[in-house]
Parts: structure tokens; sequence; C-alpha cells
């Protein structure tokens, strides 16, 4: 893994979390519905045990558990994202990397909060990531 799609891991686990939290709260406002009842003809089916609302339930805890292991994931990764950016010796390749990579900054707000223009910005990141050291075991997602 390169020292780029490592600092990427970051963002991509987070839109994963945000989108995990969307189905979550579609989940939840299923089960606060109320179903109004059916008239007319019935057909016949093998129960199975379980009101359809049960089976909601179980998918909001199941997917609850999960965007519990990726928020844990998220912080250690977070965590350790800002150890490797910290270890970068210049301050300015460390500005651009933890705006690029922690503030998810694009390359032009970046420019303008460090007073240089994109292209300065961008060969500054090309430095930083040649500087990048990542850890021994890093976290991968």
């Amino acid at each position: 893994m390169t020292a780029k799609e490592y600092l990427k891991q970051a963002y991509r686990l987070n839109e994963r979390i945000n989108s995990n939290m969307m189905e979550l709260e579609e989940l939840q406002q299923m089960v606060l519905t109320i179903t109004a009842p059916r008239f007319g003809d019935k057909v016949q089916t093998s129960p199975n045990g379980e009101a359809s609302f049960e089976r909601t339930i179980w998918k909001i805890m199941e997917l609850q558990e999960k965007v519990n292991r990726e928020i844990d994931t998220y912080a250690d990764l977070m965590h350790e994202v800002h150890t490797v950016i910290s270890t970068v010796s210049d301050v300015e390749e460390q500005l651009v990397l933890k705006n690029r990579y922690i503030n998810n900054m694009t390359w032009a707000a970046i420019g303008a909060e460090m007073n240089a223009d994109e292209s300065t910005i961008r060969r500054w990141h090309d430095r930083a990531i040649a500087h990048v050291v990542l850890p021994d075991n890093a976290i991968r997602i």
C-alpha cells in the first residue's frame, strides 16, 4: 500500500460509516411506521413465527454493531494517521497532509488557507508523500 492510499483510507471509511448511518436511520423509520391492516382476500402462507418488524429490528441491531466496529476502526485509523503525519519533518508538508487527509479540504481550499497557489500546494503534497513513513502494522481497511 502506498502512502497516498493509506492516507485516503480515513475518508473512505468515513463515507462508508455515513452511508451505513443513513441506512440505519431508514430502518429505524420503518420500524416506527404503522402499517394498515389489509382487507380482502388472504393467501395462506406458512408462518415463520416472527413479525416483519422483528426482522427489521434484528437488521437494525446487526447494522448498529457494524457501524460501532467501523467507528472504532475509524478512531484508531485517525489516531494513526495523525501520528504518521506528525513524523514528516517539514511543517508546511505536515499542514498540507493534515488539511488534505484529515480535514478533507480541496487543493484550492488548502491553497487559500496556506496563501499559496494550487501548483505549489501539489508540489508540497508530493514532497510530503515522499517523506511519509508508514507504520509496520498499519491499519488497512
